[in-house]
C-alpha cells in the first residue's frame, strides 16, 4: 500500500483510543497536534476506521474553531483585533506580520510553513493591548518593531535547530 505510511501515526492514535468513536474528538485533537492540520484523506480514513460516517468526522473537523482543514505553520501567531487591540492599532500589527513574512493577499502561512498568521476576536489580556500570541507565549503591547524582534529571535532558533 503506497499510503500506509502517511497512516501509521493515524493508526497508532485510533490504537491509543481504543478505536472508539466516541473518542473522536481526542482524536482527532492527536492526529491534527501530528500533521498541524486535518487532511481530508486522513478524516475519511479515520471515518472507515470507526465505522462512522465521512460526513459525521467532517461535521466535528468543521465545528470546532479549534480543527483546521487547512496546513498551518509550526509557529502560530495569533493577533488580538479585540476592541481594545484594535483601538490601539493592532491592525498594524498585522500589516507588519504579513510584510515580514512576505504574505501576499488572503495568504496566512508562510511558503516554508514556518508561520501562520491568524487575527482573532480577543486573547482576553486587554491590560496588555495590542496584544499578540505566538504559540503558547503571550506578548503585550506589542510595537511593529517589537514584533520584528520577536519573529527574528524565532527565525534564529530554528536555523540553530
Amino acid at each position: 500500500m503506497e499510503n500506509y505510511g502517511k497512516f501509521d501515526k493515524v493508526c497508532q492514535i485510533l490504537e491509543e483510543n481504543g478505536r472508539d468513536k466516541t473518542k473522536l474528538i481526542p482524536i482527532l485533537q492527536a492526529v491534527q497536534d501530528v500533521y498541524r492540520y486535518l487532511p481530508e484523506e486522513i478524516l475519511a480514513f479515520i471515518a472507515s476506521s470507526l465505522n462512522i460516517s465521512p460526513a459525521r468526522v467532517y461535521g466535528v473537523a468543521t465545528f470546532f474553531s479549534h480543527f483546521t482543514l487547512k496546513p498551518k505553520g509550526k509557529h502560530i501567531i495569533k493577533v488580538c483585533d479585540g476592541t481594545a487591540c484594535h483601538v490601539k492599532k493592532s491592525s498594524l500589527l498585522i500589516d507588519a506580520l504579513k510584510t515580514k513574512l512576505n504574505l501576499k493577499g488572503t495568504e496566512i502561512t508562510t511558503k516554508d510553513m514556518l508561520f501562520t498568521v491568524e487575527a482573532v476576536s480577543c486573547l482576553g489580556a486587554c491590560g496588555l493591548a495590542p496584544v499578540m500570541l505566538v504559540d503558547n507565549d503571550v506578548y503585550g503591547q506589542v510595537t511593529p518593531e517589537k514584533l520584528s524582534k520577536i519573529i527574528d529571535d524565532i527565525i534564529k532558533k530554528e536555523e540553530a535547530l
